[in-house]
């Protein structure tokens, strides 16, 4: 199925569409696709955000703004996914996981851009109603949505057997 598909499918049965992700093979180029373009949309739902405070700030114009996010998210983090991915796989090797740290890789990853729809809201949300309760409850609807599916991909990748 396609990864928009995928997306939506993953709000109702996350862990099913991480079944059949990791059946198509693990590589890591597809991971790292997954996390590129999950950056690049997080980055994009920021848009609002960084407007609104150039507007209510003007001392750091908006191009400014704009390139500390773009640093922010297709630089650093990256780097910091993978080192949580990693810290991630420790603590499911711990706790008795099989998978492996392509599989715990490939869960976060997935999960981050699975939820991306939920950050363009956000961002929307933030455009049209500026900073205030709406704002937030969304940005709290998006990163509860974000933690619900990456522990439902993460359970699936660490119960595989033979993950390599």
């Amino acid at each position: 199925m396609g990864v928009s598909a995928d997306i939506i499918r993953s709000w109702r049965h996350p862990r099913r569409v991480m079944a059949a992700r990791l059946s198509e093979g693990l590589r890591e180029d597809r991971a790292l696709v997954f996390l590129i373009v999950a950056c690049l949309l997080m980055f994009v739902a920021q848009w609002p955000r960084l407007q609104l405070e150039a507007l209510i700030d003007p001392d750091i114009p908006l191009e400014a703004r704009l390139g500390g996010a773009l640093m922010g998210w297709l630089f650093i983090a990256p780097l910091a996914l993978y080192a949580i991915a990693a810290l991630s796989r420790i603590i499911a090797r711990l706790l008795g996981g099989q998978g492996s740290w392509l599989s715990a890789r490939m869960a976060l990853f997935w999960s981050l851009l699975a939820v991306t729809p939920l950050w363009l809201l956000n961002g929307l949300v933030t455009s049209v109603n500026g900073p205030g309760l709406v704002r937030d409850i969304s940005g709290l609807i998006a990163l509860a949505a974000f933690v619900l599916i990456w522990l439902s991909s993460m359970v699936e990748a660490e119960t595989i057997r033979g993950n390599q």
